[in-house]
């Protein structure tokens, strides 16, 4: 239930149907109205600019049409108590205590409050680290971005595919199978690993080779062509059940795996660049030398072009190399093509800060590729500054010189990295303070919600009480005061923090909202300390009913609020 929503509505029925009363028509346009959260000075539940958006279609004083509103407004909602004009024309709303026990008891009985129903097919890819070692600690706000993207937009009624591309094709795999083979002859034949900057040289590959030689004691070492294929299959799986363990402890777990081997065994590329050709989307012919390159040294050559810009890139792109063979773009929309068969509405890619400069090009490719039919939403998550007793840590996957996501883990938990890779928006840099995060106190934000969570239940302990009892509240004697108004307002717009999140895909609004009514609650607390009147326990018991039903919807709000961001909430601290 979104109360914005509903008064918004609400407004404009009244308005339609004394549409004589501010000479408006049928075709009056009041898209344009808004009901929205107040300012807190002006201690008002709802705020509207229909006056003003009515006075400008119609030519009118907005204040003389917010006279006129309001009036019409206070006679036949009976929801509203209190209007007040302010500013240039702005409604600002007081709900009747009838609205809100109405609200309160709505809330309490919807357990998957916030949620909206929206419908659609999503694919979400994220993570897709190359195949070639553990996750490191690079990765982890594009893992923690994508779940949490995939949480709120199935939270909010949509089925999701949760999606990672399995890079198993190409010179860095060759590499990563040479280096893991190098390993097994140094274990087995005492030879000693070559010093080369092209292998991986990190102690996860010596790993990785154990586990070969303990599960396939007869595994030929005498010639790599002769091994190479056994030994590039184990490597492969033993490395990407490394990493599927360290999304597992991340809490992060994909519905498909998809590997770019079978999509080039499957002849994928050639299928979808036949598709392209065939509605005139490719051709051959020659690229302009890249920006800025002078280099005497660059050569015009014949190649296949995809004609991106047709679909909004800034330049065509190639699709074959020097040597006729595939580019990395090329595979990309040989997979991408496999989406859009599926007939998603959407697809989305969580992109490194590293691949902004694909963005254009892929979604041009998937423009193509679906007549236009689907939607490809590339988001690139900036990078993290790692930072420890004032320090930055370094990072090299290749010389085995890393930090890896178990390393974090191991020294905070699951719950601090997931809702601190979160405290921007991904289009930020955001530093992560191992410190930090540690500290127990309002600085850092997940304890600060979790503490909220842990308060209220302490609360309900306490004094006995089930924290899912249905208690009512007799109108006649119900009193609220300014921090249960507070609270209750803060409630109120958790369906609307949803709804904003899901459509711009934003899911740094969830922990953002989270920590401010977690804030709102702890003031509260800290306030009935400080005073008797405020105090929430009156002979052992809750004071009010409503006291009461407040904490239970904020329960529920934070159960919710943290199912989305994959965090626990503990009882007791």
């Amino acid at each position: 239930m979104n109360l914005f929503t509903l008064y918004l509505k609400e407004i404009k029925n009244k308005l339609i149907d004394k549409k004589n009363n501010f000479n408006l028509n049928n075709k009056s346009d009041l898209s344009q109205i808004i009901v929205e959260n107040p300012p807190e000075k002006f201690d008002f539940d709802l705020s509207s600019n229909a006056a003003m958006i009515i006075a400008k279609n119609t030519n009118s004083n907005p204040r003389e049409i917010a006279k006129k509103l309001s009036e019409i407004l206070l006679n036949e909602v009976k929801d509203f108590s209190i209007i007040d004009i302010a500013g240039p024309g702005f409604l600002n709303i007081k709900l009747s205590n009838h609205a809100w026990v109405k609200t309160i008891n709505s809330i309490y009985k919807n357990k998957k409050f916030g949620s909206t129903n929206q419908k659609k097919k999503y694919n979400i890819e994220f993570v897709s680290a190359n195949p070639t070692g553990p996750m490191h600690v690079g990765h982890c706000r594009g893992a923690v971005f994508g779940d949490v993207l995939s949480n709120l937009l199935k939270f909010s009624g949509n089925k999701i595919t949760k999606e990672f591309y399995i890079n198993d094709y190409g010179n860095q795999i060759h590499n990563f199978t040479k280096s893991v083979y190098l390993r097994l002859r140094e274990i087995k034949l005492k030879e000693k690993f070559p010093n080369d900057n092209n292998l991986y040289s990190g102690s996860y590959i010596i790993d990785i080779a154990k586990k070969i030689i303990k599960k396939n004691k007869n595994t030929n070492l005498s010639n790599t062509k002769k091994s190479y294929e056994i030994i590039k299959k184990l490597s492969l799986k033993y490395s990407l059940d490394l990493i599927k363990s360290d999304l597992k402890s991340l809490g992060v777990k994909h519905d498909y795996f998809f590997s770019e081997t079978d999509l080039v065994k499957k002849k994928m590329v050639e299928k979808s660049i036949k598709f392209l050709k065939k509605h005139n989307h490719v051709e051959e012919g020659f690229l302009d030398p890249p920006k800025g390159d002078d280099s005497t040294e660059w050569k015009r050559r014949k190649r296949l072009i995809f004609k991106s810009t047709l679909f909004g890139d800034d330049s065509n792109r190639a699709l074959t190399k020097d040597d006729l063979s595939w580019t990395y773009f090329a595979n990309d929309i040989g997979y991408h093509s496999t989406k859009v068969s599926k007939k998603y509405d959407y697809l989305i890619n969580v992109l490194g800060a590293d691949h902004i400069g694909y963005v254009k090009r892929i979604t041009a490719a998937v423009r193509a590729l679906s007549g236009e039919k689907i939607k490809l939403i590339c988001k690139v998550c900036q990078l993290v500054k790692f930072m420890k007793n004032g320090e930055q840590f370094k990072m090299s996957k290749r010389s085995g010189d890393f930090v890896s996501l178990q390393n974090l883990l191991g020294e905070v938990d699951k719950d601090s990295v997931r809702f601190m890779m979160l405290n921007r928006s991904n289009d930020v840099e955001i530093e992560f303070d191992f410190n930090k995060v540690l500290e127990k106190n309002k600085d850092n934000p997940v304890f600060y919600v979790q503490y909220c969570y842990a308060r209220i239940n302490s609360l309900f302990r306490l004094l006995k009480l089930n924290k899912n009892k249905e208690i009512k509240i007799d109108l006649k004697n119900i009193k609220i005061n300014e921090y249960e108004y507070k609270l209750l307002r803060k409630i109120i717009e958790w369906p609307r923090i949803v709804e904003i999140a899901s459509q711009k895909l934003e899911p740094h609004r969830i922990p953002f909202y989270l920590y401010e009514l977690s804030t709102l609650f702890h003031s509260y607390w800290s306030k009935g300390n400080e005073d008797e009147n405020f105090k929430f326990i009156k002979n052992n018991n809750i004071k009010s009913p409503v006291t009461f039903k407040i904490f239970q919807l904020i329960t529920k709000v934070l159960e919710n609020g943290m199912y989305i961001l994959g965090v626990s909430l503990p009882k007791k601290m």
